[in-house]
């Protein structure tokens, strides 16, 4: 008997998901699937096992689940979630309860009701069927204990806040810091997701690690333990409260990839020009700089399109796509539904050279180095387009503050700029004041220039940088 066990990160959204199970018995399970599930057929297929369970260990709101995509692909898995607290689905669900148990050949799963982040939480102990009552090695934790940080209990409101925090508390003390030293933790996110604040960028621990070094496990007192949570916090993206609701009622079955049709530049221009629809440049920053077709959004090629896509477009309003190479349509379809987007409009055939050849007007947004922004410094209107703990760390002298995330609605004339002088949005590599200067372009704004290498590159450059 060998166990199968196969973790698989999704890069982006910090996102973990699992496979585990024996090849004796052939069977296997899945936990917390993403939206784009060939990776665990194909594994299942190299280990030789049958996927026959796919478990939730809670209504995700980082990302779209791939659960019911998962299910439909395999033809007959059982789809398994948190009966906990009332959950309710808005599709079939055997629902589990704390005790249930599911043997997989040697291997055992058994769900713990884990409140807290959310109140329906469920995690799931990993147990050796052949060891008896000592047999518990693993806990899937779901968004419940992370490494070096806890799942935030935030995000249904102010109005639950109070409950769950007291539930995380719960669950911390009388449940995780009750298990074994050795026992190993696989979360369901690591280092980057806002589901939690400071998650640590190893993969997995144990609870004797996180026992002596997790903050969210020293606090014996339930009021330090609060104000502590309440403290750390990161700000919630926008795109958690649609994507819970979207979670709950049941993510589209896809059958592959989300469906996007090409159009050639006449058509695509025509596309634009209705204004029904969001117009998104997936190109990288030097490319929209160089020529893009006015009112489109920057979100370049990384792995955090995903979330930034989350954090700046609407779930309700279809997408025009521009992309580099056609051949990585497929990548960027994915990138988008792993947030929840899976409705689009059309891209353009023939990318942007199709564009140019068909002789239509081109908006060009000028890139600026940290030696020329440092040598026209008090020519400029300098924008910081970071995160405020980013900002409070150090920032270019003279620069004004405006997190790109709070652009989403409008620059609403931002702090205090004028849109008829020269304004340059710079972030920590110049991936987000793309996109920042692209939503300044579409607000009006006259003369918008981007920073390449943005704050990294000024330090770099032993430039003077401000608190």
């Amino acid at each position: 008997m060998t166990m199968v066990f196969q973790r698989v990160e999704t890069q982006g959204i910090a996102q973990l998901s699992y496979l585990i199970g024996d090849d004796s018995s052939g069977t296997a399970a899945v936990i917390d699937p993403r939206p784009s599930v060939d990776v665990y057929l194909e594994l299942a297929r190299r280990y030789g096992v049958a996927i026959t369970h796919v478990f939730e260990t809670h209504i995700h709101a980082d990302f779209m689940s791939g659960a019911r995509e998962l299910v439909h692909r395999l033809g007959g898995a059982q789809l398994c979630a948190s009966g906990e607290a009332k959950a309710e689905y808005g599709f079939d669900v055997e629902k589990v309860h704390d005790g249930d148990r599911f043997d997989f050949g040697a291997v055992a799963l058994v769900g713990r009701h884990t409140p807290g982040h959310t109140p329906e939480h469920l995690s799931y102990e990993i147990h050796e069927r052949s060891k008896g009552e000592n047999s518990l090695w693993g806990v899937f934790t779901g968004d419940s204990l992370f490494v070096g940080s806890a799942g935030r209990p935030d995000l249904l409101g102010e109005e639950q806040t109070d409950e769950l925090v007291q539930q995380l508390f719960a669950t911390l003390r009388d449940y995780f810091l009750k298990l074994d030293d050795g026992v190993i933790l696989y979360p369901c996110h690591g280092a980057g997701s806002a589901c939690g604040a400071d998650i640590g960028e190893r993969p997995m621990s144990t609870v004797g690690y996180e026992r002596r070094t997790n903050p969210f496990l020293h606090h014996a007192d339930f009021q330090e333990f609060k104000a502590f949570v309440a403290e750390g916090a990161p700000p919630a993206p926008h795109h958690y409260k649609p994507l819970k609701k979207l979670n709950a009622e049941g993510p589209p079955v896809l059958s592959g990839a989300p469906r996007v049709r090409g159009l050639p530049a006449e058509r695509f221009a025509k596309a634009c020009d209705r204004g029904d629809a969001q117009l998104v440049d997936t190109r990288q920053m030097l490319g929209f700089g160089g020529g893009h077709i006015e009112g489109a959004m920057n979100l370049g090629p990384r792995p955090e399109l995903s979330v930034w896509a989350g954090q700046m477009l609407e779930h309700d309003t279809p997408i025009l796509l521009v992309v580099e190479d056609e051949s990585d349509l497929d990548w960027f379809l994915w990138s988008f539904a792993n947030t929840g987007f899976t409705k689009f409009a059309g891209y353009l055939a023939g990318g942007m050279a199709a564009w140019e050849n068909a002789g239509l007007p081109l908006k060009r947004t000028p890139q600026m180095s940290v030696h020329e922004l440092k040598e026209h410094l008090q020519e400029v209107q300098v924008l910081d387009v970071r995160a405020p703990d980013e900002w409070q760390g150090g920032h270019i002298p003279g620069a004004r503050r405006l997190y790109v995330a709070d652009m989403r609605d409008g620059v609403n004339g931002g702090p205090g700029l004028d849109k008829q002088k020269p304004v340059v949005a710079y972030c920590g590599s110049g991936y987000r004041a793309s996109i920042a200067a692209s939503l300044l372009e579409r607000a009006g704004y006259r003369d918008v220039r981007n920073v390449p290498g943005s704050f990294q590159a000024w330090k770099a450059s032993g430039y003077e940088v401000v608190s």
